[in-house]
């Protein structure tokens, strides 16, 4: 699970209703919906993430938990990550993974640019990294 976030993770910008899901060459790979719905590229749900840090599939089955304080906990509360207020992404042993920068800019731990984040919700953004685009759980 180590460099397992270097999120080519994706872009998320805001598209009408929805964010879009880019990879670093603005490719879409899917959309989060205003009401945490997560979808595909071609708009099939993969899952929901809900206001109050639940994360479920498209079962509405609980596959983990991105807690207030920014710790990412998988379905039976282990946790396999951490999202800090700064943006740093660290994985369980609190190895950096990536950085989310202010500006929306997505870089990985070698501060390489491979997307970018504009106006969203980091720990969307970390749900999104963690639990459905590379099923971290």
């Amino acid at each position: 699970m180590k460099k397992i976030l270097f999120f080519a993770f994706a872009l998320l910008t805001i598209t009408g209703f929805s964010q879009a899901i880019q990879n670093s060459s603005y490719s879409t790979v899917g959309y989060i919906k205003e009401d945490g719905t997560v979808q595909n590229q071609s708009y099939s749900t993969l899952g929901y993430i809900k206001k109050d840090g639940t994360v479920q599939n498209q079962s509405y089955s609980t596959i983990g938990y991105i807690k207030e304080d920014g710790t990412v906990q998988n379905k039976s509360y282990s946790t396999i990550g951490y999202i800090k207020n700064d943006g740093t992404v660290q994985n369980q042993s609190y190895s950096t993974i990536g950085y989310i920068k202010s500006d929306g800019t997505l870089q990985n731990q070698s501060y390489s640019t491979i997307g970018y984040a504009k106006n969203v919700n980091k720990k969307w953004a970390a749900a999104a990294v963690f639990f459905f685009f590379y099923r971290l759980n």
